[in-house]
């Protein structure tokens, strides 16, 4: 009870008293109060503590190998004066490349431009869990500085953060960032940091925060090796160099993966470098190779694919079903079902987060991504989506093959073609013929890839009808090895599927490539298997194009008679049969053996109509070899001049229409004819150009060229008349 107004007391058996001192002013009510000191106004209150000073960064490589280009260019972006402004830069590259250890690596080296902090913080972009939350983040960047607690906002945290940044000299690495939406709530917006953030992806989106961006590649070879000798030792490397090499190529020249591979290497002290170069150079094993106490780069690419949507999950997929080092987007169209504008979309996604890389002349994996997408591609690749994926790219490729042969060899284009659906969506139309050689040239690689890709997973009809559709490009491009190689593939298939029309084909087309690649025995034993077909399928055609077959095959073998009595037996039968075009390259054939018997005079009016019945039909191609066979008789009469212009009109439609073999040949024609005059300077230059095609054709030509201008006498010097 307050005795003074007889109130309860809230805080009974409590009072106030005071020692020690004289208070002025408001009473304080606080029961005891034993020390009071009062600071007047001329005294200081004791300064706070300092801040601590963090050292964050990860441990890096005493020395980073095959990054000093890196580096220095990392310096450039610093300007000359020390915290003179802010810099952000994005170290953007695919899992295992080493941005990390770039990163950390030059931010240690330039330690003492940041005396007030150097912090780190992993944002664990493609972890299983998800990604960071950049709160998270934020509050071990202020604890580190002692502040503590930290505001519980987003928004609060990043304001003290600023507000702590604020005129201190730190660098900041944001490791394994996710997205920029992640990264900018971290950027401390001071004058006098440095920031560097990794990514798989571009984070295109910081450029307008002021970004810098620095893609990451592969080491070099030799580069990867010297990083396998400071892993293993120098010497065991010099030993084994040949092994070595091997090792870092299969390990795609990713820093990861050679690391990796060191530690196998390095546990096993009297193994060979060899064998684990044998280890990683087996598909199915190449990954678990690298797999050392879980830090695989199967797990690294693992983390990049599970952050993607489920659209690209199923592109990515597909993809891996691919037998192409390179495919187009027309590619990617076909095996997922997409319009361009959603398969550019879906591209761009695995671009982002390294898993495709973009080339000049398409899309690719890396080597060890390829491994990986061809291991979830087996998840799918027996089920009906894989197969389903397949058969579209088999088909688009047949659809537009046979689009380029109906423009190329409409003549050619008579057999059935068999498409799982209707219409074959996306088919490339070819504005003129020049074009569709083009197409065929750039895509002769992927072709034999899908023709064998056809073979292998048991699509016998598009087989036999794909190598069909190949006819232009056979014939144009002369590609020896493949020519070869897929026709006995589609015999194969022709037979399983049943089709005698479609062997027939083949045994015909197929033996021009083989009498064309100079294996002349097999040919004629080709040519023979079809003679004896097309009679018992009673086809005249068929039979005139195999009597025409082995009239080839004569030719190359000196014999003439034989060869010009098959000739005027198949010119009869196409003339039988109202064939114009296949009449006149019989005749065009016979007047090509009349000039190899020595004959120039019979042949060329033999020639000379041809030529005018190819114009006529028109056959721009066949007129053109006319033109060369016209200007091998007029060279043979003695008439240069003539001969000369029908070399020159030759080689200009070879050169348009991409006809490579013809080109050399007729190079070849006019190095004879400049040699003829007496211009050895001439005909030496033009006997280089054609064994340059001959060489890139792999074709048996290169030989004959290569003695001819062996034997040729060096060109009398500049100005000197040759000796008659």
């Amino acid at each position: 009870m307050n005795a003074a107004d007889g109130t309860r007391d809230p805080y009974p058996g409590a009072h106030n008293s005071l020692s020690g001192g004289r208070v002025d002013g408001a009473v304080v009510q606080a029961g005891a109060i034993h020390q009071l000191t009062v600071y007047g106004q001329a005294s200081a209150p004791p300064p706070a503590p300092a801040l601590p000073v963090p050292r964050q960064l990860p441990p890096t490589p005493r020395r980073l190998v095959g990054r000093d280009d890196d580096l220095a260019a990392l310096d450039r972006e610093l300007d000359d004066v020390p915290g003179a402004a802010d810099v952000t830069v994005v170290v953007t590259g695919p899992a295992g490349v080493g941005k990390t250890a770039l990163a950390a690596q030059w931010l240690r080296r330039l330690a003492g431009r940041f005396p007030d902090g150097q912090l780190y913080a992993d944002l664990r972009g493609h972890a299983p869990g998800g990604p960071a939350d950049p709160a998270e983040a934020l509050g071990g960047f202020l604890r580190a500085f002692g502040i503590a607690p930290v505001p519980p906002s987003l928004a609060e945290g990043a304001a003290l953060w600023r507000s702590l940044a604020a005129g201190r000299r730190i660098a900041v690495l944001l490791d394994n960032a996710s997205t920029a939406a992640q990264v900018r709530p971290l950027l401390p917006g001071s004058d006098h940091a440095v920031v560097v953030v990794t990514s798989r992806r571009r984070l295109t989106g910081l450029g307008i925060d002021g970004a810098v961006f620095r893609p990451v590649g592969l080491l070099s070879g030799d580069d990867s090796v010297r990083l396998l000798a400071q892993r293993v030792g120098a010497d065991r490397v010099a030993r084994e160099r040949a092994a070595a090499s091997m090792v870092v190529e299969r390990c795609g020249r990713l820093p990861l993966a050679v690391c990796l591979a060191a530690a196998r290497i390095a546990a096993r002290p009297v193994q060979p470098l060899a064998a684990t170069a044998e280890a990683l150079g087996q598909e199915s094993q190449g990954l678990a190779a690298l797999d050392i106490e879980g830090e695989a780069v199967r797990h690294a690419l693992d983390a990049s694919f599970e952050v993607l949507g489920a659209d690209a999950v199923r592109l990515y997929r597909l993809l891996g079903l691919l037998p192409f080092p390179v495919f187009t987007l027309d590619v990617v169209c076909a095996v997922g079902a997409l319009g361009p504008a959603e398969a550019d979309r879906l591209l761009d996604g695995l671009i982002d987060v390294h898993l495709l890389e973009e080339t000049e002349d398409g899309f690719r994996f890396h080597d060890l991504v390829k491994l990986h997408a061809r291991a979830r591609a087996d998840e799918v690749r027996h089920r009906p989506e894989g197969l389903a994926a397949v058969d579209r790219v088999l088909d688009w490729y047949l659809a537009t093959t046979t689009a380029a042969e109906a423009l190329v060899s409409p003549s050619h284009r008579t057999l059935r073609r068999d498409y799982t659906a209707r219409p074959v969506p996306n088919v490339r139309r070819f504005e003129d013929e020049p074009a569709a050689v083009r197409w065929l040239d750039a895509e002769t690689g992927r072709l034999a890839d899908a023709v064998r890709w056809a073979a292998a997973t048991g699509r016998a009809a598009t087989v036999w009808q794909l190598v069909d559709a190949m006819w232009p490009l056979f014939l144009r491009l002369r590609p020896a090895r493949l020519w070869i190689e897929a026709h006995r593939l589609a015999r194969t298939a022709a037979e399983a599927d049943g089709d005698r029309t479609a062997e027939l084909r083949m045994l015909t087309s197929g033996g021009t490539g083989l009498r064309n690649a100079g294996q002349g025995e097999e040919a004629a034993a080709w040519f023979t298997d079809a003679l004896v077909l097309a009679r018992e399928l009673g086809r005249p055609l068929a039979e005139a194009n195999a009597l025409y077959g082995l009239s080839q095959t004569h030719r190359t073998a000196g014999r003439l008679a034989d060869a010009a009595d098959c000739l005027r037996a198949t010119a009869a039968l196409r003339e039988d049969e109202g064939d114009l075009r296949g009449t006149a390259l019989a005749r065009l054939a016979l007047g090509d053996v009349l000039l190899a018997d020595g004959r120039p005079g019979e042949a060329l009016p033999v020639i000379t109509d041809a030529h005018r019945d190819l114009a006529a039909v028109p056959a721009a191609y066949e007129a053109a070899r006319a033109l060369a066979f016209l200007g091998q008789a007029h060279a043979a009469l003695g008439a240069r001049a003539d001969a000369g212009r029908c070399y020159a009109a030759a080689l200009a439609e070879f050169r348009t229409g991409r006809a490579r073999h013809w080109e050399a040949r007729v190079l070849e024609l006019t190095g004879d004819l400049a040699r003829a005059g007496g211009d050895l300077a001439a005909a030496t230059a033009r006997y280089r150009e054609s064994l340059a095609l001959y060489q890139v054709l792999a074709a048996p030509d290169t030989a004959r060229l290569t003695t001819t201008l062996a034997a040729l006498p060096a060109p009398p010097p500049s100005g000197e008349a040759p000796t008659p």
